[in-house]
C-alpha cells in the first residue's frame, strides 16, 4: 500500500482544535503530530487523526461509533493510539469531547524528557 501524504484538510482541522491547548507541534515521517509534555497526543496520519486514549476510553470510543479503528501503522498496533472516524471529526462537540478526554490521561503521564544526542566522533 503506498504511503499518503497527511490530509491538509484534517491538518488544518486538527490545528485549531489545539489552538488552545498546551501543546508542541512536531512532525513524524512528515505527519503533524501533537506533544504534551513530551508525550504524543494527537496527530494526523494519512487521511485520518490518531488520538491516545487509556483503555478504557479506548472501549467507550469503539462501543459509541462503530467505524473507529486501533491505530495500526505498517501492520503493527499502537497499543495507546485509535484512528477517529469521520463521525467524530466533522462534529466539532463530538471532537471536543474525545480531544478533553486524551489531553486529560496525556497530562497525567509523566513528564517524558528529550533524549540528548550522542556526538559524532
Amino acid at each position: 500500500m503506498a504511503w499518503k501524504k497527511a490530509s491538509e484538510e484534517l491538518t488544518h482541522l486538527l490545528e485549531g482544535a489545539v489552538a488552545d491547548l498546551d501543546v508542541e507541534f512536531r512532525k513524524m515521517f512528515g505527519s503533524p503530530v501533537y506533544f504534551v509534555r513530551g508525550n504524543m497526543f494527537v496527530g494526523v496520519h494519512q487521511d485520518s487523526i490518531m488520538l491516545r486514549l487509556e483503555p478504557d476510553d479506548q472501549e467507550t470510543l469503539f462501543a459509541e461509533h462503530d467505524e473507529a479503528v486501533p491505530f495500526e501503522p505498517m501492520g503493527r498496533r499502537m497499543k495507546e493510539y485509535v484512528l477517529l472516524p469521520p463521525s467524530v471529526y466533522d462534529d466539532d462537540e463530538q471532537m471536543q469531547k474525545w480531544l478533553d478526554i486524551s489531553y486529560t490521561y496525556v497530562l497525567s503521564l509523566p513528564v517524558k524528557e528529550k533524549k540528548q544526542r550522542k556526538k559524532k566522533k
